[in-house]
């Protein structure tokens, strides 16, 4: 038997899981992440805490499985996040800045102002946001004295989440092409960080990493990963798109996890949205050209469940908001828009603010359960719809994953307002089966289609709403999200 490995290092956890030949979990170990909130806009996390919760779980899974016996080991990661640290030491010198961070609302305003690189941003694939990395180094390089310091003795780092894990294993300052794309830097078509952008910014070049291929020998750590290569690296999206098996244009997945990511493979072409979407690298294999993919990204899904639970205590574990949302026929007319950081794909709109309309003394908890659930099926139709327009054709299925899935009601009533059959895979943990298969796949040097050989489906909903009723609620939705964005 032959076995691979993953690191995931997500936005609320961080996880290290051992897989066998067939795509079964072996072993795996998981350690939660400290969310810091310093005010209403700040999302932060500590990279010594992270790379701390990846040493602890490694060691707890090689306590029961010996690491040297696998092929091979894949990183994958929250993506836009943002930190800086000592080329000299590695010390960090402040916490990393979280994808949901708004804080640099006011230096993304002033961007949009700077004319001459207008087409250098367009190549990035982007639009210009709080939610992408470059908003965040300029912060940093403006705000921490620490960074400012190191950056006059020529001893500034700066890099995603996957950079900082591969520079603690390896030594190495890099990153791959699918986690660069996200920070609207890159050219999305030479795959090289963008000269005039930095030169204008004034970001020194030599304080980011290196980009490589996806699929690539990023070397190894003999102590703690027992020589066993790294040789995959994806973003945590474009790892659930590998690990759905979507590795041809036209394949589409949206994973339901914190926020709700949706993506369809477009080949060898970049597709640049005239529907708010992002155009963004699917995977790259060393030595071949990159495939592509067009995002819908929604930034608010699974945490709108953690707010109910943490915020108002309607419900005291996120399961049981399926069991109090069954409490009724339907939503009762009450509809949910999570815009706590404003709005993601299709709307970019960052003044837009949640809302929850549509109440009477008639509606209770269980109806505010409802519109939570269904909030994340109006905003995931959104990002279908647009991907549609724009790649001018009509899916039949959508292949889903992440931890939302196990709703019953959420994934029924997504099939209904999707209009279209949804897919699950019998193993929950796609993103980082997909990266561990891509890094088993590379070692081994097989062909990339032998990833469907790791899945199976496991269960499949069917729409089943009145085209009337479909029609209503999404009218209703829309008033909503009109709602939201008046705000301002």
């Amino acid at each position: 038997m032959k076995y691979f490995g993953a690191i995931d290092q997500g936005t609320t956890s961080s996880r290290f899981i051992v897989f066998d030949e067939n795509g079964s979990i072996v072993k795996q170990h998981q350690q939660e992440v400290t969310q810091y909130l310093p005010d209403e806009v700040s999302v932060e996390h500590d990279p010594n805490e992270i790379w701390e919760s990846i040493l602890n779980c490694i060691n707890e899974v090689n306590k029961e499985f010996q690491i040297d016996q696998l092929d091979s080991i894949g990183i994958t990661n929250q993506r836009e996040t943002t930190l800086a640290w000592k080329k000299s030491t590695g010390e960090p010198l402040h916490n990393a800045l979280v994808w949901q961070d708004t804080r640099t609302q006011n230096i993304c305003d002033e961007l949009k102002t700077i004319s001459e690189l207008e087409e250098s941003f367009n190549k990035t694939g982007l639009p210009i946001a709080t939610y992408f990395s470059l908003s965040k180094i300029l912060w940093l390089l403006k705000n921490v004295d620490e960074v400012k310091q190191a950056r006059e003795d020529n001893d500034l780092s700066f890099g995603t989440i996957d950079s900082w894990l591969l520079f603690k294993l390896t030594g190495e300052h890099v990153t791959d092409v699918t986690n660069a794309s996200r920070t609207m830097l890159m050219d999305l078509e030479s795959l090289n960080w963008m000269k005039d952008i930095l030169t204008t910014l004034d970001i020194p070049e030599n304080s980011l990493p290196e980009i490589k291929p996806s699929l690539y020998n990023f070397g190894t750590n003999s102590d703690l990963l027992k020589n066993v290569p790294l040789t995959s690296v994806l973003g945590d999206q474009q790892a659930a798109l590998f690990g759905q098996n979507c590795i041809n244009s036209g394949d589409v997945k949206n994973t339901y996890g914190t926020g709700c990511f949706a993506l369809t493979n477009t080949g060898n072409k970049i597709v640049h949205s005239n529907n708010g979407l992002l155009s963004t690298v699917a995977y790259q294999k060393d030595g071949e050209d990159p495939q592509y993919a067009l995002e819908g990204s929604v930034s608010i899904a699974g945490a709108a469940v953690q707010w109910l639970r943490d915020n108002l205590n309607i419900i005291d574990n996120s399961e049981d908001i399926e069991s109090l949302a069954m409490g009724v026929k339907d939503n009762g007319d009450v509809y949910f828009v999570p815009a706590f950081s404003g709005l993601f794909s299709p709307h970019w709109d960052e003044t837009a603010r949640g809302v929850l309309v549509g109440l009477s003394r008639f509606s209770n908890k269980s109806h505010i359960a409802r519109a939570v659930l269904e909030s994340v099926a109006y905003q995931s139709n959104e990002l279908l719809e647009s991907m549609e327009k724009d790649i001018e054709t009509k899916f039949d299925t959508v292949n889903v994953d992440g931890g939302m899935i196990v709703n019953n009601l959420l994934m029924q009533f997504q099939a209904d307002i999707f209009d279209k059959k949804v897919i699950s895979q019998k193993i929950n943990e796609i993103t980082a089966l997909g990266v561990g298969a891509a890094s088993y796949l590379f070692i081994n040097n097989l062909p990339l289609e032998n990833m469907n050989l790791f899945i199976s489906q496991s269960k499949t909903w069917n729409p089943n709403m009145d085209s009337n009723q479909r029609e209503h609620y999404l009218n209703k939705w829309n008033k909503a999200i009109n709602k939201s964005k008046q705000w301002k």
